[in-house]
């Protein structure tokens, strides 16, 4: 073995050796002592057995063993006289042993085939207990490491000499049956620290004692009254980064001063400390620390599994208050149909406001508890939780200060239903940080919140279904049954014999949202986009009627909203929509067509064919625009009465069919520079500005569009039968 390793070996025993020492200073019985230190002997050096032997009577025993060698366990007790007395004095090693027919021990070890093997006395100043061996079946070096050991050993002796005066001491103190007899798990902990203080402070003649149990969650000890006597203390020590109890109390397991405190353990785990202090110059003893000691064995215990008793019968209290409070919000989400019954009672539970929004952070149902912020405030939380929302990715919890007051907060969690953001449950707390029953709460209630959009989500998902077949079969050439339409109008309120207008609303998605996405995505994206609009539509007035047709989005609005300027009122509305979608987090955009109002009901198909073209033409002509009235669309309002007959496809054909079709696939849209050719009347210089193109390349277009067509563009016959050609053509969305 190389000498830097040796070294190495050599560090790490006597590291274990120093560890085992502080460790068994700490234990409390002989026998615990002993088995540690033989399993921690074996696993460390990786030998084939240790034994601690001890003398007593004149013999030599082993009380504790590690590793199974029958031949020399077997061979125990035997006479001390029979073996060396090096034995009791120094370490002793196969090497140094003397001849086998002058100590049995070696003898034994010899006959048992031990190759190497090697001895600790157990000894101090006053007591000589035995000694420790260490034995392997094969030849192993041993390193220079004797006065080591040595001095381990007269570290096991103390251990053992402390071990057997606390046992004695422990049957003292097992003797007062008062822990057993007086205290019980139904007592209030302030009875169990009554009675214990009592019994520290009389047991050490202190003026004062007291507990502090360490607090966790807040990584502090806190004072638990009652204490015995009077004395000023500090009601919470704060632990930092330092977890050194000596420098939160100086006088930790050190008698001779006026204060001192013992330190509470159950299963190794700090719980608190006991301090017990005098006022005047009264000094605490050895007797008096060895006294604490065991008490606070049985100290540490009792208040432990008095807590935990405690405890669990508050958890179990809690759980059954949690379970009848979840039987009485689902019984409300059966009985009513809004969320101002469950947040009563959530406000109830947790003594706080508790606010309800839907998924767009407007407000469903408030419940103010304790103090009044008004619409205002709630406005400027919906709107900085939206900001928060914006600016993190999922549907995460987020907590944000009261604006109404800095010592409080809000946190709102997300309610969600089969996979779909509903909503956001927000309730307003302290800085207090709640405990798992809180948290279970919130996840009760916001499950039970979830049913309730659940419910009023299929309710409305039937009233839609209901609005959708009224609408088809308002929106039909010829109405069958008129009667049932009219009924269906009244579950609506809707007055059918007033004057209406029928828009239809186009949503085009961006080239992101549609960039990895199939057809049903982008249809659910389109459906999102427009629930949002009929949301805000319903909010901004709910005599809109909204629905979907024929793959299309309708909108129907009485006439008596646009009072007497339609335009402005479509250009304010539609101006609304572009802000609505702008907010949402699906890129898009809306076009939207308006058809004439109506005197009657079959007027409403003649209007939504209107929206229907209207929308056409500002698809393809009007897009920067993005919406028109029918009847603002000069000529295309007389083409529309042609309707879309065989003779008009005929003449689209033939006037623009070669262009059509030439320009499908190809990188210059002829059939684009036409239209606006034809749109600046001729101008061959307005028409280059518009298509930021060279004039060069503009003639050369328009002289290869005369040689596809075969006609002379200067011919203002020609010109009128295209342009006829192109207004039939974009009223019918290209559909030929």
């Amino acid at each position: 073995m190389s000498s830097s390793k040796r070294e190495k070996l050599m560090r790490k025993v006597d590291n274990h050796l120093r560890k085992t020492s502080r460790y068994l200073i700490k234990i409390d019985t002989e026998e615990e002592a002993l088995q540690y230190l033989t399993d921690s002997f074996r696993s460390e050096l990786y030998c084939d057995f240790v034994g601690v032997v001890l003398e007593e009577g004149g013999q030599l025993l082993p009380k504790a063993w590690s590793g199974n060698i029958p031949s020399v366990t077997e061979a125990f007790p035997f006479s001390t006289d029979d073996c060396s007395s090096k034995l009791f004095r120094q370490s002793m090693t196969y090497k140094t042993a003397e001849v086998p027919e002058k100590c049995h021990m070696a003898k034994v070890l010899k006959k048992a085939n031990i190759k190497t093997w090697f001895t600790v006395p157990l000894k101090d100043d006053i007591h000589h207990f035995g000694f420790c061996i260490v034995g392997f079946l094969s030849f192993v070096p041993l390193l220079d490491m004797e006065v080591h050991f040595e001095e381990f050993g007269k570290d096991m002796a103390v251990a053992m000499a402390m071990a057997r005066e606390k046992e004695t001491q422990l049957k003292k103190i097992e003797g007062i049956e008062w822990i057993s007899k007086n205290l019980s798990l139904d007592a209030p902990l302030e009875q169990h620290i009554a009675e214990l203080t009592s019994r520290a402070g009389k047991g050490t003649n202190a003026d004062f004692a007291c507990i502090y149990l360490y607090n966790e969650k807040e990584n502090c000890f806190v004072f638990q009254q009652p204490a015995y006597g009077k004395m000023e203390y500090a009601h919470k020590i704060m632990i930092q980064d330092n977890y050194m109890l000596k420098d939160y109390f100086p006088f930790l397991e050190t008698p001779g001063g006026n204060q001192l405190t013992i330190p509470l353990f159950n299963d190794l785990k700090p719980i608190g400390v006991l301090h017990v202090g005098n006022e005047g110059t009264g000094v605490f003893s050895e007797d008096d620390l060895r006294m604490l000691e065991l008490l606070s064995k049985h100290v540490a215990a009792l208040l432990e599994n008095a807590r935990l008793y405690h405890s669990e019968r508050d958890h179990k209290h809690r759980l059954q208050f949690l379970l009848d409070s979840q039987q009485a919000l689902v019984k409300e989400t059966v009985e009513v149909d809004n969320f101002d019954g469950i947040t009563t009672m959530l406000g109830g539970i947790f003594q706080s406001s508790v606010i309800l929004f839907d998924r767009f952070m407007r407000e469903l149902s408030v419940l103010d508890y304790g103090h009044e912020g008004g619409p205002l405030y709630i406005h400027q939380l919906a709107e900085r939780a939206k900001e928060e929302l914006g600016n993190q990715k999922g549907n995460e919890l987020i907590t944000m200060q009261d604006p109404t007051s800095a010592d409080y907060y809000f946190s709102f969690w997300p309610v969600s239903g089969g996979g779909n953001l509903l909503g956001y449950l927000a309730i307003r707390r302290s800085g207090v940080e709640m405990d798992e029953f809180d948290r279970l709460t919130v996840d009760l209630a916001r499950n039970i919140c979830s049913i309730q959009f659940i419910k009023q989500k299929l309710v409305l998902d039937a009233k839609e279904q209901a609005k959708d077949s009224f609408i088809s079969k308002l929106l039909t050439e010829k109405i069958d049954n008129e009667e049932s339409i009219i009924q269906y109008a009244n579950l609506f309120q809707w007055d059918l014999f007033s004057r209406h207008r029928l828009a239809v609303l186009s949503i085009e998605l961006d080239g992101s949202e549609m960039e990895g996405s199939n057809l049903l995505e982008q249809q659910t994206k389109k459906t999102l986009v427009w629930d949002s609009i009929k949301s805000h539509l319903s909010e901004l007035d709910r005599t809109f009627i909204s629905a979907s047709h024929d793959e299309k989005f309708v909108l129907l609005v009485s006439t008596e909203m646009e009072g007497n300027k339609p335009k402005k009122f479509w250009a304010t509305l539609f101006e609304s929509i572009q802000r609505w979608v702008a907010k949402g987090s699906i890129e898009c955009k809306v076009l939207m067509g308006i058809g004439s109002e109506t005197e009657n009901i079959q007027d409403y198909y003649v209007s939504y064919q209107q929206a229907v073209q209207a929308l056409n033409i500002v698809s393809s002509r009007f897009e920067n625009t993005g919406y028109s009235l029918f009847k603002d669309l000069g000529s295309y309002t007389i083409l529309h009465h042609l309707g879309h007959s065989t003779a008009i496809d005929l003449f689209v054909k033939s006037q623009l069919g070669p262009l059509i079709k030439y320009s499908e696939g190809k990188n210059i849209d002829l059939f684009n520079t036409l239209h606006v050719f034809l749109q600046n009347n001729g101008n061959v210089k307005g028409t280059a500005e518009e298509l930021y193109i060279h004039r060069s390349s503009l003639i050369y277009r328009l002289e290869r569009i005369e040689l596809l067509l075969d006609a002379e563009l200067n011919d203002a016959e020609v010109r009128f039968n295209l342009m006829m050609a192109l207004k039939l053509y974009d009223m019918n969305g290209g559909l030929f």
